[in-house]
This record gives structure tokens, sequence and C-alpha cells, in this order.
């Protein structure tokens, strides 16, 4: 059963209108859209997201409830055109996104997430789109593999891995996630006994075949336009590279532009877009002993300026 992180500190963070218009960027199962629904009154509107197929059915089920709701299949990174071709809003008061992959998506096996659990090797949020994780393996060269490995995974031994990845498949396709794992295991020198070797290669080639950071800098920059005054951004990440990227296009956005001292320029000409609301907020321990995924969620808030 997912649990959606964060939901009560998001929601609240996001809906400040409710008679607003609002995109969910990451629907999954509407744990986060059904909260802001919940707060918006009559005529607030809400734009769901996704690239899943299941969470589309699972949009459509609510937007069959609530006609306030709607849903589109796509990324988020097209929050814009999509905003204009569901909503028919140039800009809106607010976009969440809740980043990573969602626990309906690692539970099952068939989409080949996780390394717990066997199926094919799949890997893709829209297995209608792209090219799968099997597929990639099978025709990467070496050092793309070890890029990959080491800017995505944070991976100290990306290029033994990747250099037993092409061994292996010389021998056999590399086609199922429990062997992939295994590969990826016997390949390691040292790991943390506490967590599986395989655990930062799996989460960068997720990375790389849903183009999960080049999305989030594509939302990144076009949140100004997208955002109305007073619209606030709500970002909950769950691991360092996205958390990095948000963190620091808020600082800049709320910093403004910055000049040597000498330069006569106002303080308020300085402004930046955006303000701060308030300091990153991670969950509690009581949410984190109710859902241990909720261990490494980050929350984070800016608003647009006039």
């Amino acid at each position: 059963m997912h649990k959606t992180v964060l939901l009560d500190a998001a929601v609240e963070a996001l809906v400040h209108d409710s008679t607003g218009i609002y995109i969910d960027g990451t629907f999954g199962r509407g744990g986060h859209s059904r909260a802001i629904l919940a707060r918006l009154g009559g005529s607030g509107r809400l734009l769901g997201i996704d690239k899943d197929p299941a969470a589309i059915a699972a949009g459509e089920q609510l937007a069959a409830e609530d006609t306030r709701f709607q849903i589109a299949r796509g990324s988020f990174a097209d929050a814009p055109a999509l905003a204009r071709q569901y909503l028919g809003a140039q800009q809106v008061d607010g976009v969440l996104l809740d980043l990573g992959v969602s626990s309906p998506q690692l539970d099952e096996a068939d989409r080949g997430f996780s390394f717990l659990r066997d199926g094919p090797l799949d890997m893709r949020m829209d297995p209608a789109s792209g090219i799968s994780a099997a597929d990639w393996l099978a025709a990467a060269k070496e050092s793309e593999m070890a890029d990959v490995f080491k800017r995505y995974g944070e991976e100290r031994f990306a290029r033994r891995i990747a250099g037993a990845i092409v061994a292996a498949r010389a021998k056999a396709p590399i086609t199922r996630t429990v062997q992939f794992a295994e590969l990826v295991k016997e390949a390691h020198p040292a790991w943390d006994h506490k967590k599986h070797p395989a655990t930062k290669v799996f989460q960068a080639v997720r990375i790389h075949i849903n183009r999960e950071l080049a999305d989030l800098e594509s939302l990144l920059a076009s949140a100004k336009e997208l955002l109305a005054v007073k619209g606030r951004l709500v970002v909950i990440s769950f691991h360092s590279l996205e958390d990095r990227l948000v963190k620091q296009f808020m600082r800049n956005a709320a910093r403004g532009v910055q000049l040597p001292r000498h330069v006569p320029i106002s303080a308020a000409q300085q402004q930046g877009d955006f303000r701060l609301c308030g300091k990153a907020l991670r969950p509690g321990a009581a949410e984190v002993d109710a859902n241990p995924r909720a261990r490494s969620a980050v929350l984070r808030v800016a608003e647009r300026l006039g």
C-alpha cells in the first residue's frame, strides 16, 4: 500500500488560495491530489500529471468523481504546455513535485524497479516510452555506463561494475532484475552490509532512462513563468542529487542577481524572483516508523514574488 510522504505539510504549504489553480506534477496514486482537493473550494482546479499508465488509470477515476480535477499523461517537465492545454492557464498558483519512484512501482515486480523482486529489467515509468533498462545495458558503451553509475548513483566502483556488465552481456543477455543485482553484487569489491550493493546502480539506471534529473531541471527553469505571483513551488526529494538541484535553484532564485558591492543598485533591484518559505522539512520519527521509505525525504518550498 502506498503511503504518501509529508502529506499534510506539503499540501498546507502548497494551497494558499482555495479558489486557485494547482498542479500535482507527480500524481502517483493520488494521495496528494485528494488532500489538495479537500482544501479547494468549488471554483478551485487541479491538474495531475504522471508518466505511469497505472497512475493515469487512478487519475481518471478521480476525475470522474471530482470535476475540479483533470489528469494528463506526460512529464512534469511539460507542465507549462499541459497547463495551457488542460487548464487554459498560462500561470498557476502552485506546483507540487513528489520526486522519485513510488511504492507501487517498487512493489510490482513486472515493472523492474526493485532488485528485491525478480522481474523483467524494465524500470520505465512509462513502459510505452523510451528504452528499457535491459535494452540500455545491452547497447551502452562501458564508458557511458560508468559515467551514469558515478553521476546518478554516486557509485565509487562505477568503472569496475561497468566492465563486469560488458563481460557478462557477451555471454548472455542481462534481462532480469535479480540477475542484474547479483552481477553488480559480485563485481562490487566493498559494500555496506546494511545496504544491498546494487542500490546505487539501480538508482542510477532508473534516473538515466527516465530522464528524472533532466525533467526536474526543465521544470525548475520554467518555474518563474509557470507560477503566478504568490504561487508556491513545493518539492519533496528523496536523494541528494534531486535535493541539491532543488536547494540550489531555490537559494539562487531567492538571492537574485549577485553583483559586486561597488555596482550602484538598490536592494529592490537586486531582489530575487522567489522567497524561501521556511527551512527544509524532514519527516518526524512517527512517520518514519510508520513508513521507512520516508526516512530520506526532504521538503522545500519557495514562493514566487511580484
